[in-house]
């Protein structure tokens, strides 16, 4: 059931192919924004697929977070997002992004809850 406090949190360790260098956002080795923005996208998503209606799944609408630390290429960076309020067919996160204790950044997260066969038909 769909319900708010619903979370999940996802891990990466930083790679190469996850630093501001590759991702083209700045052009130092540690873990660029977009990495840990896509990060928190991905724990919201999981916090509630599990509880949609069949043939649904979410879609990102909005995020706003602070990038407050860096990274190194082999830290263990992690990203909770927490369900805190549903309105209809938008979801309200909470996101937070840590290494190890270290808060590394915060912010919102918006979802929509969308039909796939709907969604996909609008590229046609």
């Amino acid at each position: 059931m769909l319900e708010t406090g619903l979370s999940h949190t996802s891990s990466i360790t930083v790679s190469d192919s996850d630093t501001a260098i590759t991702m083209g956002s700045g052009d130092m080795p540690v873990l660029a924004t977009p990495t840990m923005l896509a990060l928190m996208e991905n724990a919201a998503m999981l916090a509630v697929a599990d509880e949609l209606p069949e043939g649904s799944t979410t879609v990102g609408g909005q995020i706003s977070s602070s990038h407050l630390a860096p990274s190194p290429v082999g830290a263990e960076v992690s990203a909770k997002a927490t369900l805190e309020k549903i309105d209809g067919r938008k979801l309200f996160f909470n996101v937070i992004a840590t290494e190890g204790d270290k808060v590394i950044g915060e912010g919102t997260h918006l979802r929509f809850i969308v039909d796939r066969e709907r969604f996909l038909a609008k590229l046609r």
